[in-house]
């Protein structure tokens, strides 16, 4: 999981009831939820009742993908995970099943066909604007700070856009101006990506509606190639 925030997310408050009692329809699917909750437990805070962070970091070894991978995030948000580096029971069996991986040997192979979902057009925008979210850590949060930003920038942006999210970022740590960003602004490095020529900016119109960081972004960014 991406340690993209600079304050660790305090865990759910409570576990819910439906997180400890599931309904049984058959015994096929019995045998799956069982499977999947055994592999949940393996990796659980009992005392939370929760896959905190700890044992986030304990999957990611014995699946074989850093902490910091993009697939980790991607697998948060196929489990629609709501808070920052733990898992709820109800969270897992969803997200699992999902992925039709009811053991670690299926997880694993489950990757590749994640990874090819997350990337299509309409799944990818949900992606991205929940990688934004999961960094949302405390309540009523609703920027995330600048270094925090960065890191997420090259993490879900930088294989698809590299030299446009390398400018964005050498930009972004020169400038003094902003310290924290909102969603709007988040969203919009994405269409700036997705819609504008790079590097020569042609079709950039700073009438149009675009955040004002990118207008500052854009005129920083001609005065350097000049």
């Amino acid at each position: 999981m991406p340690r993209t925030s600079k304050r660790k997310a305090a865990p759910p408050a409570s576990v819910k009831s439906s997180d400890l009692h599931s309904v049984r329809p058959g015994k096929g699917a019995t045998k799956e939820v069982d499977r999947i909750d055994r592999l949940f437990n393996s990796y659980a805070n009992q005392s939370l009742g929760l896959i905190d962070p700890e044992g986030v970091e304990k999957l990611c070894s014995d699946v074989g993908v850093d902490h910091t991978d993009v697939r980790i995030l991607m697998l948060a948000w196929k489990l629609k995970a709501e808070k920052q580096g733990y898992f709820s029971k109800d969270e897992w069996r969803t997200g699992l099943k999902a992925l039709k991986a009811d053991n670690l040997d299926k997880l694993k192979k489950a990757f590749p066909a994640l990874e090819t979902e997350v990337m299509t057009p309409p799944n990818f925008q949900d992606f991205y604007a929940y990688a934004f979210k999961y960094c949302l850590t405390e309540e009523k949060q609703k920027c995330v700070d600048i270094e925090t930003i960065c890191e997420l920038l090259h993490l879900v942006l930088g294989s698809q856009f590299r030299a446009q999210v390398d400018s964005i970022i050498e930009y972004l740590k020169f400038q003094s101006e902003y310290r924290m960003l909102n969603m709007d602004q988040w969203v919009n490095f994405y269409r700036f990506c997705h819609e504008i020529s790079f590097p020569d900016l042609k079709n950039y119109d700073a009438d149009l509606a675009w955040p004002l960081i990118l207008d500052s972004f854009v005129e920083w960014l001609k005065e350097k190639q000049s």
